[in-house]
């Protein structure tokens, strides 16, 4: 007979976050609990959040979630900057800050995501890596549950908890813009925390706001579709078109400002599973977290951070596929179908090569387009813990989980999002430097280093302005690049949906 291991109990002096204070493994006696083991810049880990959203709605009297932030790369440990990833993700379990690792290591955990179910009687009685486990989980949860009633050893309450979002609530205009896209037509913003997209002039007059403001994946006129988290964007300025990562829902969808209308193009709005390079009709194709867009001419790239990989999209046929890498998540250089990619969360274009914020192993990777069709790394160390802040030249370069990237003048400016900074790489030699933000984070204009951003996380250049989403600001910032002086953008009359009735737009 294997011998019951009991739980190892929770640390009561590390900081909770969505409670009023630390809960311990005795006091949720008589409830089964499942220990979440994330860190906030893992894809993997934000794929598992509406597993366990489902799992605690349906089992709300009896299952406790509690997510453990055990924090991959150096800004991840901050407190506040964990509280900022709740407030994104719409958490809504106890979260306890796994300061050094101990409770990884007390439950021996060994990967990101990983799921620990405790029983009642507080004993481990299983353990999950990876996603797409939700119906395994909840037939366990379900046996669990009957056997602990038979036993007599399971307390059906509800438990209340304090939670970030009612401390903190997102009543900012914009909230969590994950990219924004500059054009001769005017601003495009990813609004990703409110669910929406917000079209506006240079100077912040709104033009057009597109999406309710509540997730969901509704196609029609711009004030009834809906977005789950939408990034990245792409324009056609002939046909007034914007090509939209709508993220959470894993589509694209098409915005058509001439008609006013929104539609679906790509994806079944359903996750993808599969991993290996494949294609298919657009809407006959699940996707996985696209992320970013660039389009080539009838080509529409696609920065699919789910499975690693590099997507197109052909306009015409409406085909989408695989374009580059195997699905495995690591740094590999070479042909397209022997490269691998981690993450990949922002793309540029020169015409000839992709350029890619391959965010995981936090280097800029090149992906060719032109023959002879290969994948190189600009800068950055390639591998998954090789991170850090150094200014240098090709793999010396050491970057922090960077989101976003603009090719402009033959440079590419680079958003080194945890490290609070835009730096600018030459695509030829990889050599690297700063030149806005001090690295602490926080908001500040002013001149090149001596501001501040807050894990800025899109870019887009025009003319001699360059253009920044800076997340966790929730403030768009625009650059003059002849000077380097750096202003946040204000936008008139715009509000958080349900805070102020906007105009009749």
């Amino acid at each position: 007979m294997i011998p019951r291991v009991r739980a190892p109990e929770l640390p009561q002096n590390y900081s909770w976050l969505n409670t009023e204070k630390p809960l311990s493994l005795k006091q949720l006696k008589g409830r089964v609990v499942i220990l979440d083991f994330w860190t906030y810049c893992c894809v993997n880990c934000l794929h598992i959040l509406p597993n366990l959203k489902y799992l605690e709605q349906k089992y709300k009297d009896s299952l406790t979630v509690i997510g453990v932030h055990s924090a991959k790369f150096e800004n991840e440990k901050e407190t506040e900057n964990i509280r900022q990833a709740i407030l994104r993700y719409d958490i809504e379990h106890p979260v306890v800050v796994d300061s050094n690792f101990r409770v990884w290591e007390e439950y021996a955990v060994r990967a990101w995501p990983t799921l620990i179910i405790i029983d009642p009687e507080g004993y481990v009685i299983g353990q999950i890596s990876g996603e797409g486990n939700r119906d395994t989980l909840d037939e366990l949860i379900q046996k669990v549950i009957q056997q602990h009633q038979h036993k007599g050893t399971i307390n059906f309450q509800e438990i209340s908890l304090t939670l970030e979002k009612q401390c903190q609530p997102l009543i900012t205009p914009l909230a969590f813009p994950g990219k924004v896209l500059a054009t001769p037509t005017g601003l495009f913003i990813a609004d990703s925390g409110h669910h929406r997209l917000i079209m506006s002039s240079f100077d912040g007059e709104i033009l057009h706001l597109i999406g309710t403001g509540k997730s969901g994946l509704t196609d029609g006129a711009f004030n009834e579709a809906q977005f789950f988290a939408p990034q990245g964007m792409a324009f056609d300025a002939e046909n007034q078109i914007l090509y939209v990562a709508d993220t959470e829902n894993h589509t694209l969808r098409r915005v058509d400002l001439k008609h006013q209308v929104v539609e679906a193009i790509a994806g079944t709005g359903e996750q993808s599973r599969n991993i290996r390079p494949h294609g298919g009709a657009g809407l006959e194709t699940a996707l996985n977290s696209p992320w970013d867009l660039v389009k080539v001419g009838n080509t529409l790239f696609i920065a699919m951070a789910g499975p690693h990989q590099i997507w197109e999209m052909d306009l015409e046929t409406s085909i989408v596929k695989t374009y580059a890498g195997t699905g495995a998540e690591a740094c590999v250089d070479g042909s397209l179908t022997e490269s691998a990619f981690a993450q990949p969360s922002g793309i540029s274009t020169d015409g000839n090569e992709l350029y890619i914020a391959d965010s995981e192993v936090s280097s800029i990777r090149s992906v060719g387009i032109v023959e002879p069709y290969q994948v190189r790394t600009v800068c950055g160390s390639g591998g998954l813990f090789g991170f850090g802040d150094v200014d240098a030249q090709g793999e010396d370069v050491r970057l922090q989980h960077c989101l976003g990237v603009e090719y402009a003048e033959n440079f590419l400016w680079v958003a080194d999002t945890y490290n609070h900074k835009i730096k600018l790489v030459s695509p030829t030699t990889g050599n690297c430097q700063t030149v806005l933000g001090d690295g602490t984070s926080g908001l500040q204009d002013g001149q090149g280093k001596n501001t501040r951003f807050f894990e800025p996380s899109g870019l887009s250049a025009i003319a001699s302005f360059l253009y920044i989403a800076d997340t966790n600001n929730h403030a768009i910032r625009r650059v003059d690049l002849n000077a380097l002086e750096v202003t946040t953008l204000k936008f008139l009359g715009l509000c958080a949906p349900d805070v102020c009735i906007p105009p009749n737009l």
